[in-house]
């Protein structure tokens, strides 16, 4: 069951259609097959009444619970909404086809951030989705959810998913699909996730990834870090299986699909929020506690750090918590903002040092409206990652853009991303720099104001959706 808004009923139209279109009132609910007939019947009576087809869109929303859309079958498409002429009083054209299929089996974060960027910004695409609930589910069992809840549709001739997808056994269970070009994009890759013990690794999530590359046509990286650990793994990976050894063409096969597009942020509502202090009242807005009466940029405002990661350990927490309490410790005067996605089993040390440093909290928890999170990395000063685990690290490049003076690993994908300056080594490091930091914050605001300058050694914009578009364009073109 689908259900859909009208985005504007015709004028004048009659409400006669009630039992199958509710053109002003609450969303109705059709069978997508009968849709397909309503939008059949539309074009034989335009084609008889030759009338000239007035533009309005639909949306599909999330049904009542029960439904397919609530479980997570959410269009993104933009299309005309049909109503028949001898009822309405007028026909509009029938929908152009959707050429792009995306499937996104977990709808969270930057994940959500790519599909919702992709939809809003290419024609003709459609997109499926399911909740950002239990990771672990949704790469074993999304394959057999989208193959039964994925509209066959002869316009296809893209599909486009992220590597949670076992792509190997959708295109198994819907030959259909299996003739389109189909674009695989690693957000992450499972080779290389970090485990406290080799043995507490998962080898399924690897193999599907690995599989998954196999029977798609193009494999897409956000960063080039990404796509030389996993090629670089895949033989020592699959060494693993016991008794038989993998053929050993497996990374040949594989490493000419691939290539590196690095994750587009849409940084058109980013604001270049640091400014000089005269000027701060009218950009920051004032936080909570003891620096609610203070300006960024004023002498006496202490140093702001923000980590703004997913409440996960492969972030880190621990070192980032010890971090912050030995500069307690010190005595060091500092305010913090501990922002990202929390889940149900966060670890235990954001509970446990969440009163230790309360009296340094100014936001705590993630964010619900994008402007608000925004305006916090503005008021920051430094954005620390202590991650163990990234591929990309769109919540730091964020933090950049709105001046932040990033600190993070080198390691991982950062010095990809970063110069040496912004990178530590040790956590002896991290916590050498943010101790200077506190002493000096005015050193720190001067790299901001360079930033508001666009004199920055940072620069993002070459990440940016408008850099990146044509690229995109053409992974999506056939």
């Amino acid at each position: 069951m689908l259900s859909f808004w009208p985005a504007a009923p015709p004028e004048g139209s009659r409400r006669t259609m009630d039992a199958v279109m509710t053109a002003g009132g609450p969303p109705c609910t059709i069978m997508a097959d009968a849709a397909d007939r309503l939008a059949h019947l539309c074009l034989q009576i335009r084609l008889m009444e030759r009338r000239p087809p007035p533009q309005m869109t639909w949306h599909c929303v999330p049904n009542e619970v029960g439904s397919r859309a609530s479980l997570g079958l959410v269009t993104h498409a933009t299309r005309p909404l049909c109503y028949p002429s001898r009822l309405c009083g007028q026909v509009p054209s029938l929908p152009p086809p959707a050429r792009v299929l995306l499937l996104e089996p977990f709808y969270g974060g930057s994940h959500k951030q790519l599909l919702d960027l992709l939809s809003a910004q290419l024609d003709s695409c459609v997109a499926f989705t399911m909740p950002a609930k239990k990771w672990h589910w949704r790469a074993r069992t999304s394959a057999l959810y989208f193959s039964q809840n994925v509209t066959p549709n002869p316009a296809y001739r893209v599909l486009f998913c992220s590597s949670v997808l076992n792509l190997c056994e959708l295109v198994a269970l819907r030959p259909d699909l299996a003739q389109l070009k189909k674009v695989l994009y690693f957000h992450e890759n499972q080779l290389v996730y970090p485990v406290r013990e080799e043995r507490d690794r998962d080898f399924q999530y690897g193999y599907n990834q690995i599989l998954s590359c196999l029977v798609a046509d193009v494999v897409v990286f956000n960063s080039a870090f990404n796509m030389d650990s996993f090629l670089s793994a895949v033989t020592s990976f699959l060494n693993k299986i016991p008794d038989r050894r993998p053929p050993k063409d497996l990374v040949h096969a594989i490493r000419p699909k691939c290539r590196v597009v690095h994750f587009p942020l849409h940084l058109a509502d980013v604001g270049r929020c640091k400014v000089p202090a005269h000027a701060a009242a009218d950009v920051i807005t004032p936080t909570a506690g003891a620096a609610a009466d203070r300006r960024p940029d004023s002498p006496g405002t202490p140093l702001h750090i923000v980590w703004p990661h997913r409440w996960e350990h492969d972030k880190d927490p621990e070192l980032f918590f010890s971090t912050m309490l030995k500069l307690k410790e010190e005595g060091l005067d500092f305010l913090l903002s501990v922002l990202g996605e929390t889940f149900a089993d966060a670890p235990e040390v954001f509970a446990r040092c969440r009163p230790l440093l309360d009296s340094h909290v100014v936001h705590w928890g993630f964010q619900e409206s994008r402007e608000h999170y925004l305006s916090i990395l503005c008021q920051a000063d430094v954005v620390v990652s202590t991650a163990q685990h990234e591929f990309f690290g769109v919540a730091v490049l964020e933090a950049v853009h709105c001046g932040c003076y990033p600190l993070c690993p080198k390691a991982l994908v950062y010095p990809e991303v970063f110069p040496a300056e912004y990178l530590y080594a040790t956590p002896r490091q991290l916590l050498k720099r943010l101790r200077h930091f506190c002493a000096r914050p005015r050193h720190v605001r001067a790299h901001a104001l360079k930033v508001a300058h666009k004199d920055e050694k940072v620069d993002t914009s070459r990440f940016s959706w408008d850099v990146l578009k044509d690229s995109f364009q053409s992974l999506l073109s056939t």
